[in-house]
């Protein structure tokens, strides 16, 4: 499982844009918790107290928005590429 990190959160990966875990996660949820796992700083930017994606982050598996693939529900495979995207807003 290959997650992409965006700037703002690699420096709780030692710098890292891109992180390959070993994994047999079966969901998002899964799968995030493993990341926060190996990197405990990317947990609090990623997800709200209650365990919810924040507003503000846009999670990704291959190019499929879990907002639309059941949320942290989404299975995910052990060859999968999730992609945690800051969202941008404009004025």
């Amino acid at each position: 499982m290959v997650f992409h990190i965006p700037g703002y959160l690699r420096d709780f990966t030692g710098g890292r844009s891109r992180v390959q875990l070993e994994a047999d996660s079966e969901t998002v949820e899964q799968a995030l918790a493993l990341l926060a796992s190996h990197h405990p700083g990317v947990r609090d930017r990623v997800m709200t107290e209650q365990g919810e994606v924040r507003p503000h982050v846009n999670v990704f598996v291959g190019t499929e928005s879990i907002r639309f693939t059941g949320g942290l529900g989404t299975r995910v495979s052990p060859e999968a590429e999730i992609w945690i995207v800051p969202a941008v807003s404009g004025g």
